[in-house]
């Protein structure tokens, strides 16, 4: 049975790993890759 404090550990390590998630998913855009062609025109 695991304790409190490595539930939290756990939760947060995946955590993380879920905005490392949405950060990429951000980056290549709704659509993916018709997303990165419209976005690479405003930077």
């Amino acid at each position: 049975m695991q304790t409190d404090l490595e539930n939290q550990k756990k939760k947060k390590e995946d955590d993380k790993a879920l905005e490392e998630l949405r950060a990429k998913a951000a980056q290549k855009g709704p659509l993916g890759g018709a997303g990165l062609k419209k976005s690479s025109g405003k930077k």
